[in-house]
């Protein structure tokens, strides 16, 4: 015969640590005499389960067999009371929008430069969308709030806002991924609200090829850090931070090899050096006890606006960046180098994934021959 209601509230409270049985599953599991808990027996497809009723003596005997008896109702509806029940916790517990982009972030870390320790990804949301909607669940984002969020900057900071919006719907993906139940198409549906992006693309200025050996000329004549730093950057087409942060030990014999860990693309580029520059290099060793090429007084790094700022002092509408477009139109209309060996001098990929796998070459001896020829056109 199956035993019911053996346990009375007094004889619940004589009794020991232990499992005491009141029947049909129900069962009060007691830590010390004067605490414990209910839990129940069920058997959900085959398999024995126990789910929690509460603390006893905070749930009393007639609270723990009616929340028994509710569990037996569910299982007999073809409803398993434990998953529904972890569900339900949950969905209290509901992840963050901050909660969900970190997560997301963290998860594709290693697809990311240095791990993503710059910022750069995390810096669109960080600046525009965090601070709006950080603390909101992420079940709750559509496309109304997206648009709210992105509608001030969607004009005025296209290239920023874009980035959002990548990011925002992967995070959505990582959510939906966790089981969440996210709108995997808020993206898509605030971008229709957003509309076309009025935004013109903007060139970092340059200067004409035509006028690059004068201005090379001109920097030999300047005794300033940044000048120096500027004429190898003019030399080596290399991007502004490279050259911020060269140091000697990157450099051996006339080859410059840039660490990937600086680097915009991925992998690390090597970069044959004229004998202009090499004299830069020659000239910087005559510094005591420093590891960079150009430091500040106080042995730092320069700033990263510092080159820029010297022109800009000087009158020049042409930025440093603007340099790698100067050489570039240059190479295109002045030599007969051929493509892969133009875009490979200015750290280029070249190709797909498949033809880089087998083009492993990195042309240093054919690039070797055109930055020579760039050298020769500057100091001309």
């Amino acid at each position: 015969m199956t035993i019911s209601n053996a346990l009375t509230q007094l004889k619940a409270k004589n009794l020991g640590p232990g499992k005491h049985f009141d029947g049909q599953g129900l069962i009060l599991v007691k830590s010390r005499k004067d605490s414990g808990k209910w839990i129940v027996r069920l058997v959900v497809d085959g398999k024995r389960r126990e789910m929690g009723l509460g603390r006893w003596p905070d749930v009393s005997i007639a609270e723990a067999r009616e929340r028994a008896r509710e569990a037996r109702s569910k299982l007999r509806d073809g409803v398993d009371p434990v998953s529904e029940r972890q569900k339900a916790r949950r969905a209290i517990s509901r992840l963050t929008v901050a909660e969900a982009i970190q997560g997301c972030f963290e998860a594709r870390q290693a697809e990311l430069k240095n791990d993503g320790q710059a910022g750069r990804w995390m810096s669109p949301l960080s600046v525009h969308v965090l601070p709006k909607i950080g603390m909101m669940a992420i079940e709750d984002v559509d496309q109304h709030e997206l648009k709210r969020v992105l509608e001030p900057i969607w004009h005025t900071k296209a290239d920023t806002a874009r980035k959002a919006m990548n990011r925002m719907s992967l995070t959505l993906k990582h959510a939906a991924a966790l089981g969440l139940d996210v709108d995997l198409q808020a993206v898509m549906k605030a971008q229709a609200l957003l509309g076309k992006r009025r935004h013109a693309t903007t060139h970092i200025p340059s200067l004409p090829y035509q006028d690059a050996p004068a201005f090379h000329q001109w920097l030999c004549t300047k005794p300033f850090v940044s000048a120096t730093a500027l004429r190898f950057l003019v030399l080596t087409v290399a991007r502004t931070s490279e050259v911020r942060f060269a140091t000697f030990d990157e450099i051996d014999g006339d080859i410059w090899t840039i660490p990937a860990s600086r680097r915009k693309t991925s992998g690390e580029h090597r970069v044959p050096l004229p004998e202009e520059a090499l004299k830069i290099v020659r000239d910087a060793r005559e510094g005591l006890g420093q590891q960079l090429l150009f430091p500040t007084a106080r042995g730092n790094p320069m700033s990263d606006a510092a080159m820029s700022r010297f022109m800009q002092r000087e009158g020049y509408e042409a930025r440093p960046h603007g340099f790698r477009s100067t050489f570039r139109s240059w190479a295109e209309e002045c030599t007969d180098a051929s493509f892969e060996v133009k875009e490979t001098a200015l750290g280029h990929q070249v190709g797909s994934h498949v033809e880089r796998a087998y083009q492993r070459s990195d042309l240093l001896l054919r690039r070797s021959e055109l930055m020579l020829q760039w050298a020769t056109f500057l100091t001309s």
